[in-house]
């Protein structure tokens, strides 16, 4: 049987103007920066899942708001394809530390950005900044994008 497609969850979350981000790529292989999440489990709501996604990559205490984006991506020449879920949160409590470190120790780099500095970044999906400073939006679909690594 052949892999399945993966489903993750993403938060949009703000600190004042700026928008949190991570690089989620061990050993930094790559610069590619994304809204903070992950794989879906079994058993665990959507917004239950993202937020202990977002705790457990940066220390953070979310509220799960709406969703606002479904973006896919894919490998054209491998077997790859993950539909990401982004929902829009609020921070509850906790600060960043270059001294976090996440349950998996995959993130490399957590921090916000302003959308003057997200303009400077490598990051996915490409509808990022409208979606995320758009805070009036109602859920959009983005095509299927290649990955890039």
């Amino acid at each position: 049987m052949g892999r399945r497609i993966r489903l993750a969850t993403r938060g949009l979350v703000f600190n004042g103007d700026k928008l949190l981000l991570v690089n989620a790529w061990p050993d930094g292989k790559s610069d590619l920066m994304c809204a903070p999440g992950g794989g879906a489990e079994l058993h665990q709501s959507l917004p239950d899942n993202l937020s202990r996604e977002i705790y457990e990559e940066t220390g953070l205490t979310v509220t799960v708001g709406p969703c606002v984006l479904i973006n896919e991506f894919h490998d054209p020449d491998g077997d790859f394809h993950q539909v990401d879920i982004y929902f829009r949160c609020s921070l509850v409590s906790g600060e960043l530390s270059d001294t976090w470190q996440d349950v998996e120790n995959i993130v490399t780099d957590r921090r916000w950005v302003t959308r003057e500095e997200l303009a400077t970044l490598r990051v996915k999906p490409d509808s990022l900044a409208e979606v995320a400073w758009d805070h009036d939006a109602h859920a959009a679909y983005d095509p299927l994008e290649p990955i890039l690594r």
